[in-house]
């Protein structure tokens, strides 16, 4: 049967981890649907694939491109596809337009957005209102890499109260679930505590109801690891070397054999 979000708030009454990963075609997100993944995140994280430093350029109409890809190879998995950057903080009108768009064109069941701040906790309400579930995303929040860079968010008391204060709103508001990326692990607990909504942990410690990775960091396709990621085997190494393998031959005329 499909994972639904509510199937994900169940989950976290009853204390089964959620496994989330991340994917931007067909071939990966039937190879994770098919190895179990709970939730797919269509995110916006594929600016690595697509060659771009940051997460900034990714484009709305690159999100739905790779987001049908995936949907197409998805059977089991609750998919969630981000919204790029200043495609939704501009007003409620543009999110509107934008996860309509996203859940209309691509069979996505969700959305995510960035931030808790008021005027966000507003969008996430309005966008539940209209009946496109929302999932949250607050700590290390990738989109505003210029304003935080890449450290570890909520280390002070301070940034800590505003991290739980925007969680318990963004769950007010109908979040269906919040990612909590790069935050002290006492911090995510405390949070996890608080909420009857499931906490996604991406380098935030093991205390979440659930963990996602970036998938390419997971198979070590990455040419820079993020330092909460853990490598499980080496695609870059193999791949290069079957290639190389593959063109010597050629170049020898051992294949094709005949």
């Amino acid at each position: 049967m499909p994972v639904t979000t509510h199937q994900l708030i169940q989950w976290k009454q009853q204390q089964r981890p959620i496994v989330a990963l991340t994917a931007w075609n067909y071939a990966i997100a039937q190879l994770l649907d098919n190895a179990g993944v709970d939730l797919i995140l269509v995110g916006d994280s594929m600016a690595v694939v697509l060659g771009y430093k940051n997460t900034l350029p990714v484009s709305l109409s690159e999100m739905i491109h790779h987001a049908k890809a995936v949907r197409r190879g998805v059977s089991r998995a609750l998919i969630v596809v981000d919204l790029p950057f200043l495609t939704y903080q501009e007003s409620v009108k543009q999110a509107m337009h934008s996860a309509g768009r996203v859940l209309k064109e691509t069979g996505a069941q969700a959305v995510k957005l960035e931030g808790g701040y008021p005027a966000m906790v507003e969008t996430v309400s309005r966008l539940v209102q209209a009946g496109i579930p929302v999932m949250g995303h607050l700590g290390l929040t990738p989109q505003s890499i210029h304003q935080l860079g890449l450290r570890q968010q909520g280390k002070t008391e301070l940034d800590a109260q505003r991290i739980l204060t925007e969680a318990i709103a963004l769950q007010q508001a109908g979040a269906f679930s919040i990612v909590l990326e790069h935050i002290p692990p006492d911090l995510a607990l405390q949070i996890t505590q608080k909420l009857s909504i499931p906490t996604i942990g991406i380098g935030a410690g093991k205390h979440c109801d659930g963990q996602i990775l970036v998938t390419s960091d997971v198979l070590g396709l990455s040419e820079r690891q993020p330092p909460f990621a853990k490598v499980y085997t080496n695609l870059r190494q193999t791949i290069t070397k079957a290639v190389e393998e593959y063109a010597a031959e050629v170049r020898e005329k051992k294949f094709p054999e005949s």
